[in-house]
C-alpha cells in the first residue's frame, strides 16, 4: 500500500508543473492576438473586435453631451406635441366644413324639391285652365306660343281636348306640334 500513495504524489506535482505550461502558454497567446484569431466567426478569417465608443476624456464633456441630446430629444417630443395638437384642429375643422356641407345639400335637396313640386303645380294648373278653356280660345293662344312650349302643353292635356284644340289650329302649327310631340323621344335610347 506504500507503494500505491508513492505514486499518487510523485503525479501531483508533476500535473501541476503541466498545468502552470498550459497557463503560461495560453497567456501568451492571448497576449499575441491569438484570442482575437480565436474569436472570430466561423468561416471569416478576420478577428471579432469589440466597437466601443470613445469615452470623453472629462465626465463634464459626457454631461453636457447628454444634457444637449436630451435638450433636442425635448424639443423634438414638443415639436410632435405641437403638430399632434394642429393635426387634431385640423380635423375638427374639417368635420365642422363636412358638417356644414351636409347641412348645406339637404337645404339645397329641399330648396330643389320645393322648386321642382311648385313648378310641377304651376304647369298642372295652367293645363288645367286651359282644358277649362273653349278649344277655340285654346287655340288661339297655342297658335301663339312657341312651338315646343305648346307642344309641351299638349302631352299635359285630355287627349281628347288637345285633339280638339289641334283641329282648331292651323294646318303648319297643328303639324309642327305633332312633328315636336313625335321627336320628344327619339333620342332615348331603347336598351
Amino acid at each position: 500500500m506504500t507503494t500505491r500513495s508513492a505514486r499518487p504524489r510523485a503525479a501531483a506535482p508533476v500535473l501541476v508543473l503541466l498545468a502552470a505550461i498550459f497557463f503560461t502558454a495560453g497567456i501568451s497567446r492571448l497576449g499575441l492576438g491569438v484570442a482575437e484569431v480565436i474569436a472570430a466567426e466561423p468561416g471569416t478569417n478576420e478577428p471579432v473586435v469589440a466597437v466601443t465608443d470613445p469615452a470623453p476624456e472629462d465626465p463634464t464633456d459626457l454631461f453636457l453631451a447628454l444634457r444637449a441630446r436630451e435638450a433636442q430629444l425635448v424639443e423634438a417630443e414638443q415639436a410632435l406635441v405641437e403638430r399632434q395638437k394642429l393635426l387634431q384642429e385640423a380635423e375638427r375643422d374639417l368635420k365642422r366644413q363636412m358638417d356644414a356641407l351636409d347641412q348645406a345639400e339637404q337645404r339645397l335637396a329641399a330648396t330643389l324639391t320645393m322648386t321642382e313640386s311648385a313648378a310641377e303645380n304651376d304647369l298642372t294648373l295652367l293645363t288645367n285652365m286651359f282644358e277649362n278653356m273653349k278649344p277655340v280660345q285654346a287655340a288661339q293662344l297655342f297658335s301663339e306660343m312657341d312651338t315646343e312650349f305648346a307642344a309641351g302643353f299638349m302631352a299635359r292635356m285630355r287627349p281628347d281636348f288637345a285633339g280638339e284644340v289641334m283641329a282648331n289650329l292651323k294646318p303648319m302649327q297643328a303639324y309642327a306640334i305633332s312633328a315636336v310631340l313625335a321627336g320628344r323621344h327619339a333620342r332615348t335610347p331603347r336598351n
